[in-house]
Formats: structure tokens, C-alpha cells, sequence
């Protein structure tokens, strides 16, 4: 049976975000690991996003462990506000639940697909993405389905990483070819889904280095 991850938008109180973060890169992935799951990763709001909310990815053995014990990540924190859940199981990618280490620009987009369109829309994306990695300097981290979007559009999280903001901006416009090519195949997947948004973070639990910009 393939891992469930969970997806945390967490609303932290006025001006907690940063320590709500440190406890749960310490306190609480602890917790998570002492119950059989994994701290995927942490990200704080770059564009898109109020500054006090901290994403969170969890990962799990299954949907039953992901539903009793995700909220342990974060339960009882005195910074936390309020908290929203997606439980999410991975469709291409990832293959493994290896957390992503590098710091950099990752956005974070959301699709609802018709379920007609979505095997097209999964074509798409495969067909796209080495293009779309090579051409730009990024990575396309995982593409998941939210649990529970079986009666209506699929709902998608599609995770990308670029080195920075300015290659964000810079994967948007085309300038040869072969970039027209993959921005054809990957603007294809507007036109086949009824709603989507995107807002871009920066990594809290990179290894390599941390973002201290304020963005938000």
C-alpha cells in the first residue's frame, strides 16, 4: 500500500510563525517519527500566503495512521491558531518519500480536474516535466491527489522547486523552442481543469542553507 502524506496549512498567532516552526522541526517531528511517520518538510510563505502560515507535509504508513495521528505534529502548540488537513496520496511522483533537502523557490499549485480530463492531464504533465527540469534549473517534487475528491473534480498538489524566485518568473516566458514546447504541453493542463491557484514558499528544514528575506 502506498504512503499517505498530509498536507498542514497552519495559521500561526500574530508574529509566531518562526517559533511555531522550530518546535515542529524539533518537538514535533519527533513526535511524528516516535509514531511511525515522517516530517516531510516545512515552508514559510514567500508570495501568496499570509506571513504567519507554516506548511507542513507529514508522511505516513497508510490513511488510517495519517487520520488518528497527523494532528500530533502540531497539537497543543500555544502559536498554532487554527489548522487545515489534506490527506494526499502520490500519483507520478514522488517515487520515494525522500524529503527534499535544498533550499529554494517551491511553489505549491493546486488543480481541480474534471475526471475526464485527468488522465490527459497526468500525460501532460509526464511529457512535460523533463523538459521542464531541464530547461530551467528545477525540479518537480511530487504531484499528489487529495483523498476523498472521488464525487467531483479531482482535486491535485502539484510541488515544484526552482533556485529562486527570479527562475519562477523566468519558467513563465519561453525563449527557444523547445521552451515553447513544454509551456504548450504544461498550459494544456489550464484548459483541461475547472479551478487552480499557486503561491510560492522557501524551505525552513533545507539542509543547505536558510531563507532569513522577509517576503510577507
Amino acid at each position: 500500500m502506498s504512503e499517505i502524506y498530509v498536507h498542514h496549512r497552519i495559521a500561526c498567532r500574530p508574529r509566531e510563525w518562526s517559533s511555531v516552526a522550530d518546535r515542529l522541526a524539533n518537538d514535533g517531528a519527533t513526535r511524528v517519527s516516535d509514531l511511525g511517520g515522517a516530517l516531510y518538510g516545512l515552508w514559510r510563505s514567500q508570495i501568496g500566503l499570509p506571513r504567519d502560515t507554516v506548511t507542513a507535509v507529514t508522511v505516513w504508513p497508510d490513511t488510517d495512521a495519517a487520520v488518528r495521528l497527523a494532528d500530533l505534529l502540531h497539537d497543543d502548540d500555544p502559536g498554532v491558531d487554527t489548522v487545515e488537513l489534506d490527506m494526499m496520496s502520490p500519483t507520478l511522483r514522488p517515487e520515494m518519500a525522500t524529503p527534499p533537502r535544498r533550499q529554494g523557490n517551491y511553489a505549491f499549485r493546486w488543480f481541480e480536474t474534471p475526471a475526464e480530463n485527468f488522465i490527459e492531464f497526468l500525460e501532460l504533465c509526464e511529457a512535460a516535466w523533463p523538459g521542464f527540469e531541464n530547461s530551467y534549473d528545477s525540479q518537480v517534487i511530487g504531484l499528489w491527489r487529495v483523498e476523498g475528491s472521488d464525487d467531483g473534480p479531482i482535486r491535485t498538489l502539484l510541488m515544484t522547486r526552482r533556485h529562486d524566485l527570479a527562475m519562477w518568473e523566468r519558467s513563465k516566458q519561453p525563449a527557444n523552442a523547445a521552451e515553447t514546447t513544454v509551456r504548450e504541453q504544461l498550459s494544456r493542463r489550464y484548459d483541461l481543469c475547472d479551478w487552480t491557484t499557486v503561491y510560492t514558499t522557501t524551505l525552513l528544514t533545507a539542509e543547505d542553507s536558510r531563507d532569513d528575506v522577509r517576503w510577507s
